[in-house]
C-alpha cells in the first residue's frame, strides 16, 4: 500500500495551466463555431424570408400587367379608344389609402420609389363574376365593372416601408401590405414609338418622361382627343426594379454595396441622374438597415396584347 501510494502523483503548476489553456482555447473556438452557426443561420433565414417575399411580389405584378391587357369580349363594338388607359404611372410619389386610384399623390416614402396603376374589365356574371380577373387583394370583378391594382410604397405604423396594393372595393378604396422591408421600387415603360405600331418597345421610359410626351400632344382638357393619343397606350412592356431588406441586422459590415434597380445599362445612360431612386447605395441609408441581408429583384413583363 505504501509503495502504490509512493508512485501516485499529481499535475503539476506548469501542466495545470497548459491543460487550463487548452481547455479554454478549445471553449472559445467552440463558442466561435458556434456563433459563426447561429449567423449564417440567421442570414440564411432572413434571405429565405427576402426571397419569398420578393418572388411573391414580381408574381403579382406581373399577372396584374397581363392582365389589364386582357379585352372583354362583352365590349364588343364599344369605341376603346375613347376611354383611359389601363396603364399609369407616378414617379417618387405614394397614395393615401382612400383617395380614389391615383389622385391626390402623396410625397414618396422610401428612396423615391414609384406608382404603377394597372385597370382592366371584370369577366362573368354579376356579383363576384367567374374569379378569373382578380385585383391584386384576391377580389373577384364581374363583367361590366373595373377592377384596379395599384402598387406603390407607404410606411406602417413602426415606420417600416412597404410595398402596397391599392384596390377598389364593393363601396369604397382600400390597400393592404404585400411585403415589408421595402428600400426602393422603380418602374419602366417599353413603348412603341414606331408608326404603324408593331407592338414591340423602342424605349423605355419613365412616368414623368411619358407624361411630357402626353403634354407635348397640345390638346389640352380635350380628354377624349387625349385618351386616343396618349402614349401611355403606346406601352408594350413594363420593367421593374424592387429592393428588399431583411427584418434585423445579419451583416458584420454594411455600407459598401450600390444597386441598380432598373439595371446597370440605365444607370450608365444617366438614368440615376433623372430617375430618383433608380441606383441606391448602402451608405445613405440609414445606419440601423447597413447591416441587413439585402436582395434585389427585377423583371420585364411583355402585355400578350395591344393595350386598347
Amino acid at each position: 500500500m505504501r509503495l502504490r501510494c509512493g508512485r501516485e502523483r499529481g499535475l503539476t503548476l506548469v501542466e495545470m495551466l497548459v491543460a487550463l489553456t487548452v481547455g479554454l482555447a478549445v471553449v472559445l473556438g467552440a463558442g466561435r463555431l458556434l456563433g459563426l452557426a447561429s449567423e449564417a443561420y440567421a442570414a440564411q433565414m432572413e434571405a429565405a424570408a427576402i426571397d419569398d417575399g420578393g418572388r411573391y411580389a414580381l408574381d403579382l405584378i406581373g399577372r396584374a400587367v397581363r392582365q389589364a391587357a386582357w379585352v372583354d369580349p362583352a365590349q364588343e363594338g364599344v369605341d376603346l379608344a375613347v376611354l383611359p388607359a389601363r396603364l399609369a404611372g407616378l414617379d417618387a410619389r405614394s397614395l393615401a389609402k382612400t383617395t380614389p386610384g391615383i389622385d391626390a399623390p402623396l410625397p414618396d416614402a422610401a428612396n423615391g420609389s414609384d406608382v404603377l396603376a394597372l385597370r382592366f374589365p371584370g369577366a362573368g356574371p354579376v356579383p363576384d363574376g367567374d374569379g378569373s380577373m382578380l385585383s391584386c387583394a384576391g377580389f373577384a370583378h364581374a363583367e361590366g365593372e373595373e377592377g384596379w391594382s395599384i402598387f406603390y410604397v407607404a410606411r406602417n405604423a413602426d415606420g417600416e416601408a412597404e410595398l402596397r396594393c391599392k384596390y377598389r372595393g364593393t363601396s369604397s378604396w382600400g390597400a393592404d401590405a404585400l411585403v415589408a422591408g421595402v428600400d426602393g421600387f422603380q418602374v419602366l415603360y417599353g413603348v412603341d414609338t414606331d408608326n404603324p405600331r408593331d407592338f414591340v418597345a423602342n424605349r423605355y421610359l419613365n412616368a414623368a418622361a411619358i407624361a411630357d410626351l402626353d403634354a407635348a400632344l397640345g390638346l389640352g382638357a380635350d380628354l377624349q382627343a387625349l385618351n386616343r393619343q396618349t402614349w401611355w397606350k403606346r406601352v408594350v412592356s413594363v420593367r421593374i426594379g424592387l429592393l428588399l431588406h431583411g427584418a434585423r441586422p445579419t451583416r458584420r459590415e454594411g455600407g459598401a454595396l450600390a444597386y441598380d434597380l432598373l439595371g446597370p445599362a440605365y444607370a450608365a445612360a444617366g438614368g440615376a441622374d433623372i430617375d430618383t431612386g433608380s441606383s441606391l447605395h448602402e451608405s445613405t441609408m440609414p445606419a440601423a438597415l447597413r447591416m441587413r441581408e439585402r436582395r434585389l429583384f427585377t423583371a420585364t413583363v411583355a402585355l400578350p396584347a395591344a393595350v386598347p
